[in-house]
């Protein structure tokens, strides 16, 4: 599952994802669920229950339980804001418990110099209460309206491109050693 972490007016980020979609997707053997939390429009945690029951009474928590609860591996798309995570990406991860348990998970993230590095690694804590596994390989991309074309279409460097299959070659990995774990 890819999990787009923007969901502004006028977003460049969906053009990062779309990039991560396409490359990821053309992996042997990779089915993809797109997950753009813009469009799942989550309300903010307002569930009864507390998520490790999984007593969900929410029609959209409910969807998004099924969703993560098929997916074997996440990628999280991601700009930093304020030197950390988006509150979408938060919220999402929240609403749920269980269904992320022992699966792995990679963080494609951009900004300016920083390259969303921060936004990764203060998102490291809710990754472990989660029981998700994180890649080594992050895939960060630096000052990253420079990667726009006059079309706004996402144009990587070799670097990126080669740092997301690495990363998308982990998941794959990983899944199949967690697999028994789940």
């Amino acid at each position: 599952m890819i999990i787009v972490g923007s969901v502004r007016e006028g977003r460049k980020g969906i053009a990062v994802a779309e990039w991560v979609r396409s490359q990821v997707g053309a992996v042997e053997g990779v089915e993809l669920d797109f997950a753009d939390l813009k469009e799942i429009e989550l309300p903010l945690m307002t569930e009864p229950n507390h998520p490790r029951f999984k007593d969900y009474t929410q029609p959209k928590t409910i969807a998004w339980s099924q969703r993560v609860e098929a997916a074997d591996a996440f990628i999280v798309v991601m700009p930093e804001y304020n030197f950390s995570y988006t509150a979408p990406v938060k919220n999402a991860f929240d609403h749920l418990s269980q269904e992320w348990h022992r699966k792995p998970i990679g963080f494609v993230t951009y900004g300016g110099v920083s390259a969303g590095t921060r936004a990764a690694a203060t998102f490291q804590v809710v990754v472990t209460a989660l029981g998700l596994v994180k890649t080594k390989v992050n895939v960060e991309i630096p000052m990253f309206t420079q990667f726009f074309d006059d079309n706004d279409d996402f144009v990587p460097n070799e670097i990126l491109v080669k740092a997301l299959a690495d990363q998308a070659a982990e998941l794959v990995k990983l899944d199949g050693a967690l697999r028994s774990l789940r």
